[in-house]
């Protein structure tokens, strides 16, 4: 492993030389992955949630190195980062992920090699291809690459118009084995994307999962349909996910409502160029008045709020990722005809709010998963291009995937966090300095440097 690593910090420009260097590299039999143990899946029996601690189910183990199948690719990961389905997977919730794994394992024999007694996590990765299966003609060894997570099978008619649709369509790292938190990974050939050439390893590697869902959650056709001009409502908007919709909104030519917990976080998003922010902390809107009610006045003077910031406009879109906790508030402001578009529920899945605010001011509730391939793509682009930037906060060592998982877990975080994996340091894997000097101070931002 440590030639391969040595070649990519080498970074020769492509060629077919390169490529025969990475392809002639002898594939190691075993790597190590950041692993939960079907074993351990009761340790957290009787526990809340908030008390189950990442850091104790999170192991760092060596693993065999799958066989690369048809269609697919084995990559040597540089960095990863923790999202929040790795959360779930470590705590065990809202099912342990090894029901995941089997199913997937009885679909075919290749799909079998997914169900094993551990599950490598992780559902982002910038890295270098290293082998390519039969069928696979885009990609090579030495191709220096970011992945997305869908993983689709694409054989029934349902996925072709949108892939999200496809019934075997599952999140990679989460649905099936061999994800990203790891030295190497195992993914399909069409969740493969040219690595932005400006970024390191570790910022190239945060924006996946939460820029993608948030494109289509956000700006695509099959999401909120976000133009010109539209109020949109963010949740959690220096966070991971909400970053992204954040700016979104902002290059797209809408105004983004940046709803924020701290100080530091309301500076995050005035950094990224919104102006109207509300810290629900300092003016302590509480939604719920006990675990089973919820209180229509906060509804209201939340409202309220919002109007008095935009001039006197309800949301046109209200991104949608708390659940429980904010659903309510959100069907209630959302304007005459808006849309809310929802995912995560990070708060809690089951959702209750007055039908009455949705039905009778013909509002809509439109579900989004992650993205298909070519809204992933379009995403990745904007990155590539810099006119989106990482919201890389902290870095951590595969060793420390366990803690980082748990800062995540309690909310600790701004934005994303990443992990190093067969990265030796920060700040490796920048190709294109120019494009990188011109957007230094964005790329910075979240890391206060």
């Amino acid at each position: 492993m440590k030639e391969i690593v040595e070649a990519i910090i080498a970074a020769n420009p492509p060629s077919d030389a390169r490529r025969a260097e990475f392809a002639g590299f002898e594939i190691p039999e075993s790597y190590r992955g950041v692993v939960v143990r079907r074993g351990e899946i009761g340790m957290f029996d009787g526990t809340p949630s908030r008390e189950k601690d990442p850091r104790r189910s999170l192991h760092v183990d060596e693993v065999p190195t799958p066989e690369v199948g048809p269609g697919e690719a084995l990559v040597a990961v540089m960095a990863s980062s923790v999202n929040y389905n790795t959360v779930w997977t470590s705590i065990f919730e809202p099912v342990p992920t090894f029901g995941f794994l089997s199913r997937y394992g009885r679909t075919s024999a290749l799909a079998a090699r997914h169900d094993q007694p551990y599950h490598v996590v992780g559902s982002d990765l910038a890295g270098v291809v290293l082998r390519t299966g039969p069928g696979v003609h885009v990609w090579s060894p030495g191709d220096e690459v970011v992945a997305h997570c869908l993983s689709v099978e694409l054989e029934r008619a349902d996925g072709h118009n949108d892939t999200m649709l496809d019934p075997e369509q599952r999140i990679w790292g989460f649905e099936t084995n061999f994800g990203g938190l790891a030295e190497l990974a195992l993914v399909k050939a069409n969740q493969l994307m040219p690595k932005p050439t400006h970024l390191t390893w570790e910022e190239a590697a945060v924006p996946g999962l939460v820029n993608c869902t948030a494109y289509r959650q956000l700006v695509s056709a099959n999401g909120a349909g976000m133009k010109q001009g539209d109020v949109v409502l963010v949740w959690g908007a220096s966070g991971g996910l909400g970053s992204y919709a954040t700016q979104l909104a902002l290059h797209g030519g809408a105004i983004p409502v940046c709803v924020v917990s701290s100080p530091r976080k309301a500076e995050i998003c005035r950094s990224l160029g919104a102006e109207l922010i509300i810290d629900r902390a300092a003016e302590d809107y509480r939604f719920w008045r006990d675990e089973h009610t919820q209180d229509p006045k906060e509804w209201k003077r939340f409202g309220q709020r919002i109007r008095e910031l935009t001039g006197g406009d309800d949301p046109d879109i209200v991104f949608e990722h708390p659940g429980r906790e904010t659903f309510g508030a959100s069907i209630y402001v959302t304007r005459r005809g808006g849309t809310i578009a929802t995912c995560a529920s990070t708060s809690g899945f089951l959702h209750e709010y007055d039908n009455r605010h949705l039905w009778m001011n013909l509002k809509r509730i439109v579900g989004s998963h992650f993205a298909n391939y070519r809204e992933a793509w379009e995403a990745n682009r904007l990155i590539a291009r810099g006119a989106i930037h990482p919201t890389l906060s902290r870095v951590y060592r595969l060793t420390e995937t366990g803690q980082a998982a748990f800062d995540v877990h309690s909310n600790t975080h701004q934005g994303k966090v990443g992990v190093l994996c067969l990265a030796p340091a920060e700040g490796l894997g920048v190709r294109d300095t120019a494009l990188r000097a011109r957007h230094l101070a964005a790329i910075n931002r979240f890391r206060g440097v």
